[in-house]
């Protein structure tokens, strides 16, 4: 059993909108139902976990599933403060004996599904597999007083994406620890590294933004008005 855990319990405060990030519209339906589709879309997931803010239950009965067009069952789990105990919940309502769990966040609508079975094939080897891409630009390492402390080496540099997949056992391990600790993460895979896991990467693509601010709508809509240009001219 594969369980696709979407998490989607943001406010979406740097979107600076009254509505939450993930239901805004991209293309004519709400952000999250692309995302939906897109992991349902995938035949090696076998159900789906959706972690949303508790009082928009209602509101993704009526206008999110319905429009997804999910045909796997799919479970509504409330979320919390942070998006650490969001991702928790989701895998409190996972069954244990599940092999693999897929965290992927609701606002990253443009997944492959390639990458995701790429990334699920190798969290069964390794037990830990997360999408990346290599930096493309120089990093540098700035103090809080805003002057360069350092220059990293770009050349051992990933920016971290999503899906992250685990192995059921290590990702729920990782959590419990973190909660035991009060140790906060900014991603899954920091978790069960602190553990000692190895976690593998592989490359994903520069398509799989997150859509954080409104820059990102204005790109994540060409890119789908992109791909159905191509569609038309197939």
């Amino acid at each position: 059993m594969i369980s696709g855990i979407i998490v989607a319990a943001g406010k979406g405060v740097r979107m600076n909108r009254t509505v939450r990030k993930q239901y805004l519209n991209l293309e004519g339906q709400p952000i999250l139902c692309h995302t939906l589709e897109a992991i349902g879309g995938c035949n090696i997931i076998d159900e789906i976990v959706l972690v949303v803010p508790e009082e928009d239950f209602d509101y993704c009965r009526r206008h999110i599933l319905p429009v997804s067009g999910l045909e796997k069952k799919t479970t509504l789990v409330a979320g919390g403060p942070e998006r650490q105990d969001s991702v928790y919940s989701g895998l409190l309502a996972v069954e244990e004996s599940d092999d693999i769990v897929v965290i992927h966040d609701g606002v990253r609508p443009f997944i492959q599904q390639q990458s995701l079975v790429d990334c699920v094939e190798n969290a069964k080897r390794f037990g830990a597999c997360i999408l990346g891409i290599p930096a493309s630009d120089t990093i540098k390492n700035v103090s809080s007083s805003g002057f360069i402390d350092g220059t990293l080496d770009r050349e051992t540099m990933w920016l971290a994406q999503t899906p992250q997949a685990f192995q059921y056992r290590i990702i729920k391990e990782a959590h419990d620890a973190a909660r035991r600790d009060g140790y906060r993460a900014t991603d899954d895979a920091l978790l069960v590294e602190r553990l000692g896991h190895k976690v593998k990467i592989v490359r994903g693509d520069r398509y799989n933004l997150k859509i954080t601010t409104a820059e990102d709508l204005v790109i994540a809509s060409a890119i789908l008005q992109t791909r159905s240009k191509k569609s038309l001219l197939a």
